[in-house]
């Protein structure tokens, strides 16, 4: 079966097929660490991704504020992702954020074909079915939306969905504290590498040039999940990723050498560290492997927010605090996009290995 390139996921899982199309199918290396997603969530032993909880972030009491940003901070060192609480937006938001988009993706292919991309034409945001091309062809068990969300004057609202209504202000919202948000987490992780609280938000690019891009992923129902994958393996490029779920099970971090499913934890929001941290702090902080497993029960669903620096403007390198003798840049000088570019073309080939 030959795949249409403008085939919807959605619409090949709704169409009755019984087995998935050569083109979903992982290579046999991958093929051998697939398994049913549910089974493995249940598991209590070996690693568990970390909870931190933020409740003490900004607490008038040093010791009690020190201990919650150590636990970050550990948390950022050891593994690169974590579940966030008491990170101070709220479930109600949340809650409109997840049923805005959910009715977004409830809506016909037809529909949302109107907010289509076009990716070969440098059309980025929108509705599609693939964020970039990869070196060996494979497709992935996915379609998104996808736009800019903060700062505001970058938005391109005619890109964004008019139904349901409060698309744009339950989005606009969140990204607006999710911001927030990223200053405290950046404020903490400097002064966890020994420098002054607002180096890493400068670094990145500030409250002018940081940019936070959104993007909902959608993943249907698959016949055959033990074959595909919703997203293949990969690290962010960004500084911060942020991640909300449909309480759906799928996202596994490859750590100490074996693939960990993340827990569903009510309330919370995923946060992975990104390469462009890893590079700055010279490989302190760590931007995990990761991947999205599939299944046959459930839709699911995730709301990612990846805070980027611009493109062009900023040289990503280790910070000179983070060098020494003993310790040596781990990474060449690269603008975002030259990493960008070196991933997209470079690293499809590397060994699924933690860097």
């Amino acid at each position: 079966m030959v795949i249409p390139t403008n085939t919807r996921v959605e619409t090949l899982a709704t169409s009755g097929i019984h087995q998935i199309p050569k083109e979903y199918i992982r290579t046999q290396d991958e093929l051998t660490t697939i398994t049913n997603i549910f089974d493995e969530e249940k598991k209590e032993l070996g690693p568990q991704v970390p909870t931190i909880d933020l409740n003490d972030i900004n607490s008038k009491d040093p010791k009690t504020r020190d201990k919650c940003c150590n636990e970050l901070v550990k948390a950022a060192t050891e593994w690169g992702v974590m579940h966030i609480v008491n990170h101070g937006i709220s479930s109600d938001l949340i809650n409109r954020v997840k049923d805005a988009g959910e009715r977004f993706f409830d809506q016909p292919v037809e529909e949302k074909e109107k907010y289509s991309n076009d990716i070969a034409s440098g059309k980025m945001q929108g509705y599609g079915s693939k964020l970039a091309n990869n070196a060996c062809g494979q497709l992935e068990w996915e379609d998104y939306f996808f736009h800019l969300v903060f700062p505001e004057e970058k938005r391109d609202l005619t890109v964004w969905p008019s139904t349901p209504s409060d698309y744009l202000p339950a989005t606009a919202e969140y990204a607006r504290q999710l911001r927030a948000l990223t200053t405290k987490i950046l404020v903490v992780l400097s002064l966890g590498l020994g420098l002054e609280e607002g180096r890493l938000e400068n670094e990145v690019g500030g409250l002018e040039e940081l940019i936070l891009q959104f993007k909902i992923n959608y993943y249907p129902k698959c016949p055959q999940p033990e074959l595909a994958l919703g997203v293949e393996a990969h690290t962010d490029v960004s500084a911060l990723t942020f991640i909300l779920h449909n309480m759906v099970p799928g996202l596994q971090l490859f750590y100490d050498g074996q693939w960990v499913t993340a827990k569903c934890v009510p309330d919370s929001i995923i946060m992975h560290i990104g390469d462009t941290l890893e590079i700055l702090s010279n490989g302190k902080y760590k931007s995990i492997l990761h991947r999205g497993l599939v299944n046959k029960e459930k839709v699911r669903i995730s709301w990612a927010v990846f805070c980027e620096p611009p493109k062009d403007k900023i040289i990503l390198k280790p910070l000179p605090e983070t060098i020494s003798k003993e310790n040596p840049p781990l990474f060449p000088p690269r603008t975002f996009h030259q990493h960008m570019e070196h991933k997209l073309f470079k690293k499809k080939d590397d060994s699924v290995e933690p860097k």
